[in-house]
């Protein structure tokens, strides 16, 4: 039957542009592990970057060369593919990216978003779970249930992350408290300027 129904984003180009589109962003993606575009490139190469992870799992001949033929600089990316990322994600069942809404970039833009690898280096949930728990624990609360649920979140599959992630929430700590301390500097400067003169 001559077209079906179609389950994909075309993104305005034809095949050729399109799938070399998705090639330079699923490379970007394995070797920053984070990369801003627009949301509808973000979702379609998301995609393929899943199959690329999945590749990277299955460890055979026959899925090297399938990412040897799809990956821009495989000299570069196949070993990080199947090296690190494959043991990164070892246990994890999918879901080895996460896109996330953004601002446009420019004005005139299409929505924006980050693609972005899940417990890496790069990690925002992770980052801003661990920035809440400092806050929280600041300002003497207790976790509520959404914070809690975002801790089980970024530290279901990652290596060692609670104490990855007590120490990112020392970070924290330190840098409010660094913060702090500025902002006191500041208002003793407004309050009492060097060339005052005290009458």
């Amino acid at each position: 039957m001559a077209g079906g129904i179609v389950k994909y984003r075309h993104l305005s180009r034809d095949s050729a542009h399109r799938r070399a589109l998705l090639r330079n962003l699923v490379t970007s993606l394995i070797e920053h592990e984070s990369i801003s575009t627009t949301w509808h490139k973000a979702k379609e190469a998301q995609r393929m970057a899943e199959k690329m992870i999945t590749l990277g799992k299955k460890n055979t001949e026959a899925s090297k060369r399938q990412a040897l033929a799809y990956l821009f600089r495989p000299q570069e990316m196949l070993p990080k593919l199947f090296g690190p990322l494959r043991e990164r994600y070892a246990n994890r069942p999918g879901g080895y990216t996460r896109v996330l809404r953004i601002e446009p970039i420019k004005e005139d833009q299409a929505a924006s978003a980050i693609l972005e690898l899940v417990d890496g280096p790069k990690d925002m949930r992770f980052a801003l779970t661990a920035k809440t728990i400092a806050t929280v624990r600041q300002n003497g609360h207790k976790i509520n249930d959404m914070t809690a649920a975002n801790i089980a979140k970024v530290t279901n599959f990652r290596k060692d992350a609670d104490q990855e992630l007590e120490e990112m929430v020392q970070k924290f700590e330190r840098m409010a408290a660094e913060g702090e301390e500025e902002n006191v500097e500041v208002k003793k400067r407004r309050v009492y300027p060097k060339n005052s003169t005290s009458r």
